[in-house]
């Protein structure tokens, strides 16, 4: 019986935050930003939490093995977005869907990829997380992601369950 129950351990589903925690710092990788938001050579790239903190040390785990065009990726969490100067990606999420609109609107100036999560309320960054038939999937805002200099690569379209394409 104890061979089974470690078996049984080995083949648990990741957590829903897990799941979303490993896709963050890889959207990265599909994305270009123009050039004054690239991070400078030798500097990290930087993975901004902004507001509340689902993701807590799985994505430090996460980021830690990822390299993006070279950069390593830096984790910060932030309670406002008045600290996001030099983010390339924010996770955004409030404590109510106001506070996250309020953020999403701060950030609006600036060439940051933002990723919000159904769970936060109807605001929607570029990415936006939803479960979908019991499954964490994304939604690609590419319209507004072009309206802020990002160029989202066609092969992370291709994996979104739905696209708001450019015009």
């Amino acid at each position: 019986m104890a061979l089974l129950a470690g078996t049984a351990s080995a083949w648990a589903q990741p957590s829903e935050n897990a799941v979303k925690a490993a896709f963050l710092p890889r959207f990265a990788r599909y994305v270009t930003w123009p050039a004054p938001a690239k991070p400078p050579p030798g500097a990290s790239f930087q993975l901004c939490i902004v507001g509340s903190d689902p993701f807590g040390p799985l994505l430090d785990q996460a980021a830690a093995a990822v390299l993006i065009d070279g950069h390593a990726v830096t984790v910060r969490r932030m309670p406002t977005p008045d600290q996001a100067a030099g983010c390339q990606l924010a996770f955004v999420q409030g404590a109510t869907p106001q506070d996250t609109d309020r953020m999403l609107l701060a950030l609006r100036n600036h060439a940051v990829l933002t990723v919000t999560d159904g769970r936060a309320g109807p605001q929607h960054g570029m990415i936006h997380f939803a479960i979908v038939a019991g499954r964490v999937r994304f939604f690609i805002d590419d319209a507004e992601a072009a309206g802020r200099g990002l160029s989202i690569s066609s092969r992370l379209l291709a994996l979104a369950a739905g696209v708001r394409s450019r015009r």
